[in-house]
């Protein structure tokens, strides 16, 4: 067994209409002046309303910043940051899906340790002391609210940069599933499909411990049961709230485990072509679970997983992924992408180049990578 040292950093607060308590954790954290990272969907939704009410009600001076955008790059955090600045802020609060957390954390390791955000790209390099950070998520996938990583776009190469230092680990996570009915069918899909993928991915990993595979099955369970009960009835507020938690649950195995290589394959097609992240590895993740499957104990663990839902083959769990991903309206081909023979070997270089490959039970090559693309791009 993997030897391992876990230090929770973030309390998770979990329950409908805990956002309501936004103001009280903030009071106990002795902030006096807060910067709500956000969106503006979000704040069209109301939900940044609920959040400037709750922290106004205990006498917090709230600043407003609804500039996230999707895969946030370096000029994303400098704007935060500057807002940051002018306010004079004492704590930030990321509302939204991880983007709006990760620029709240990319402006935090500028605004405490001076800078360009590419300075802490890799582990621990913040020597300063961070500002405290609430996460509040509005969807149930990236399971950034209980890690300590902020994931940057670098603006020339658009590939993402993984900045992480224990400091920057949310202090507290308000799990809400109130503020996740107003998401659209497609996010909710595929949010959630990454928030399954997580779980996949970290419980195989060489990383994995025992503790970080608590969380990895328990998430499993809970996005592989509850995942089509809420595309087939969004407003199924139990179903909303179990995506929630298995989302916090996968991070907290991502924080622990690492991932693997359908996140390393994932991120050069969202950087190239856009593609939204949940679905890149919704649709690579049942070719590299095929090939996991050499090594034993990544097999074992697949087919526990499987058990543990009352499957009873590993071929049992791709069928049930395959039909999760239909439902969610991804298709198994990514044919429509226009992707030449010449491109499929830059894709596999890229994906051989991220760090999250380092982790699979099973090595890749750049021949192993260029086949997985070209099973999903016929």
């Amino acid at each position: 067994m993997i030897a391992f040292d876990y230090q929770p950093r973030t309390r998770l607060v979990f329950g409908s209409g805990s956002i309501t308590r936004l103001g009280e954790f903030a009071r106990e954290l002795h902030a006096t002046r807060v910067l709500l990272v956000t969106d503006g969907g979000l704040v069209k939704a109301g939900h940044a309303a609920l959040a400037v009410s709750a922290l106004e009600k205990e006498g917090v001076y709230v600043r407003v910043f609804d500039g996230v955008r999707e895969n946030p790059d370096a000029a994303d955090v400098d704007a935060c940051l500057a807002v940051a600045r002018e306010a004079r802020i004492d704590l930030f609060v990321g509302l939204g899906g991880g983007s709006a957390m990760d620029t709240a954390k990319g402006a935090n390791f500028l605004l405490t340790n001076g800078g360009i955000i590419s300075d802490f790209k890799g582990i621990g390099k913040a020597s300063k002391a961070m500002l405290p950070l609430i996460a509040v998520p509005t969807t149930a996938g990236t399971g950034s609210e209980c890690q300590s990583f902020a994931l940057i776009s670098d603006p020339q190469t658009h590939m993402k940069m993984a900045c992480g230092d224990p400091k920057a680990a949310a202090r507290v996570a308000i799990l809400d599933p109130q503020l996740t009915l107003s998401l659209p069918a497609r996010v909710t899909a595929c949010t959630g499909v990454d928030a399954l993928v997580h779980a996949l991915e970290t419980a195989v990993t060489k990383k994995r411990t025992a503790l970080s595979l608590v969380f990895s099955r328990e998430a499993f369970r809970l996005c592989l049961t509850a995942l089509p009960r809420v595309l087939t009835d969004p407003k199924d507020l139990a179903a909303r709230g179990e995506m929630l938690l298995g989302a916090a649950y996968a991070g907290t195995a991502i924080e622990n485990s690492m991932l693997g290589c359908a996140h390393a394959s994932a991120n050069p097609l969202t950087a190239r072509f856009g593609m939204i992240h949940g679905e890149a590895v919704g649709r690579l993740i049942p070719g590299v679970i095929r090939r996991n499957t050499a090594s034993p104990e990544a097999a074992a663990e697949y087919l526990l997983l499987a058990k543990s839902v009352g499957l009873d083959s590993i071929e049992s769990l791709l069928g049930k992924i395959a039909e999760i991903l239909s439902v969610s309206g991804m298709a198994a081909s990514l044919a429509h992408l226009p992707v030449t023979s010449e491109l499929v070997s830059i894709l596999a270089t890229e994906a051989s180049a991220q760090w999250t490959g380092a982790f699979n039970p099973v090595s890749f090559s750049v021949g192993d990578f260029e086949a997985l693309y070209q099973e999903v791009l016929r």
